[in-house]
Order: C-alpha cells, then structure tokens, then sequence
C-alpha cells in the first residue's frame, strides 16, 4: 500500500473533527512530563474537549480550504490540537488555566467560529466566561431590581403595619 493511502485516513479524521468545531486551539506540548500531559488530557476530557497530537504535515493537509488554513504557519514542532464542539471558549480556558500552572505549555494560534486568534488572542478568549456563566450573570441582574423592588415593598408594608398598630 501507497504511503499516501496509510496517510490519507489520518487527514480525513482530522478534517472530520474540525469540520463543524466552533473552536479549534493549536498548542505546544513540549517540556510537559507524562503525568502532566495526563492531567491535561483528563481536565479537558472532563471539559467535553477533544485533544489530539498529530503529525503537522497531517494538520497541513487537513487544514488546508477550511478556516484553520490560517493555523498552517504555525506547524512546526510538537503541537497538539484541542477542539470543541459546543463551547467556544471553553479550549481557551482550559489550556490557559493548566498553562498558568505549567508553563512548558504554550498556546500558539486558534480558530474560534470561523475566525483566527494568535496567542494573545488566545489568552483574552480564555478570559471569556462560559456560556451558562454569562447566562447566570444576565438572569442575576434581571433577578436584582425584582428582588429590591420587593423588599421596598415589605419594608413600606411592615412601617404600615407598626403606624396602625401605635
């Protein structure tokens, strides 16, 4: 069999997962211990994040037509890819959180619905909170003028109940 034939499942795999991921995040791994690696793995497995090493010449060819094709300049070296499907942020945030305790790990480029970030960009989607965080947020606001409006109201009732009583 071809080399090209062995390789070409490898590309469409990764042309499968990053085909409707609203964020894929490249990294390097280099200088992570194996019990490191563990851990990550395992934090963004618990995240619902997809974390792969593969070959970069692999990443080049699957990258290349899609909106990662800009992550193609960034292939050199030991890099990793981390993809979600549900949560765009959710990568970011996660490799930054281990990155700050770990700092072998770098954050090199990434591709959040459709659009690219370098690594500093990388690190202000991190600074992002989830989706359900920000829903809390909203649902908390809108919550406090009710909430407030009705100890107004109590404590107007309760003056009213101790004038009538006198």
């Amino acid at each position: 069999m071809a080399k090209v034939e062995l390789k070409k499942p490898i590309v469409e795999e990764i042309s499968n997962v990053i085909s409707d991921a609203d964020s894929v995040v490249l990294v390097n791994y280099s200088g992570l211990t194996v019990a490191q690696d563990t851990e990550l793995r395992r934090m963004l497995r618990e995240a619902g994040i997809t974390y792969k090493v593969y070959k970069n010449t692999m990443m080049n060819f699957a990258f290349q037509g899609t909106p990662c094709e800009e992550l193609c300049k960034h292939l050199e070296g030991t890099n990793a890819l981390a993809v979600s499907k549900d949560d765009a942020t959710a990568p970011a945030r996660v490799l930054a959180g281990f990155a700050k305790k770990n700092p072998q790990l770098e954050l090199i480029a990434a591709v959040v619905e459709g659009s690219y970030y370098d690594a500093a960009g990388v690190q202000a989607l991190a600074s992002i909170p989830s989706r359900e965080e920000l829903l809390g947020r909203l649902l908390g606001s809108m919550q406090s003028p009710i909430a407030n409006f009705a100890r107004v109201i109590k404590q107007i009732a309760e003056k009213g109940e101790t004038a009538a009583a006198e």
